[in-house]
């Protein structure tokens, strides 16, 4: 017997809460060194926006709602318009960003599992529910961290535009949640893909830390 939606929704976002609480501790757990900028991060949120915007896009035409496909096609329109104001912002920093491409190195292992990743529910749950929610966190961090730098500027970009996006992306999956989410199948997959994303960012932002020292990353 399945939860009902609402319980369900709910349910989903305390287990989730508990992983991004560790994660909004773990991006902020000791002193950034030297080398870690802000100019530096928002090169990673350059890589980020794209990986984003392309996940989205990719699953337009492969998702039959007509409702989820629109919610997908807004998401990659705000993530592309981020990319952009993100480009702005590195050249009123002294970068110059119009040759690089951020994907040279390659997709990242949550990129390529998220292109993969078969069923609405599941990539509604994946995607806009739990990676939403997750960008929500990092970026808070990133935005402390360039108060702490002085760079009011870019705190701003991502209080005003950046983040409200965000919140209305991880708000518009809990919506699609609460219609998909009926079915004990439909919750199992729920369940399965939030976990996922969340044990994959631990991961990653853990490997960013070890390898490049690099903490208070922006989401997406």
């Amino acid at each position: 017997m399945p939860l009902s939606a609402e319980a369900f929704v709910a349910e989903l976002d305390s287990k989730n809460r508990e992983a991004l609480d560790r994660i909004a501790q773990a991006s902020c757990s000791g002193e950034p060194g030297p080398a870690v900028t802000v100019p530096k991060l928002l090169m990673l949120a350059l890589k980020n926006e794209l990986e984003a915007t392309e996940c989205a896009a990719s699953w337009i035409a492969s998702t039959p709602e007509v409702n989820v496909k629109l919610a997908f096609a807004r998401q990659a329109g705000d993530e592309a318009k981020h990319y952009r104001l993100i480009q702005s912002r590195l050249g009123e920093l002294g970068v110059d960003t119009q040759a690089h491409d951020p994907l040279a190195t390659g997709k990242s292992p949550l990129l390529a599992w998220l292109l993969g990743l078969e069923g609405t529910v599941a990539r509604v749950a994946a995607g806009q529910f739990t990676r939403e929610a997750l960008a929500l966190v990092r970026n808070a961090a990133f935005i402390r961290f360039c108060r702490a730098q002085g760079d009011d500027a870019t705190a701003k970009l991502y209080e005003e535009i950046i983040q409200p996006d965000e919140t209305h992306h991880h708000d518009l999956g809990r919506r699609l949640l609460l219609d998909l989410a009926t079915t004990d199948d439909a919750q199992a997959a729920a369940r399965e893909a939030s976990a996922r994303v969340l044990a994959m960012a631990e991961e990653l932002q853990e490997i960013a830390r070890l390898k490049a020292g690099i903490t208070r990353a922006p989401g997406c």
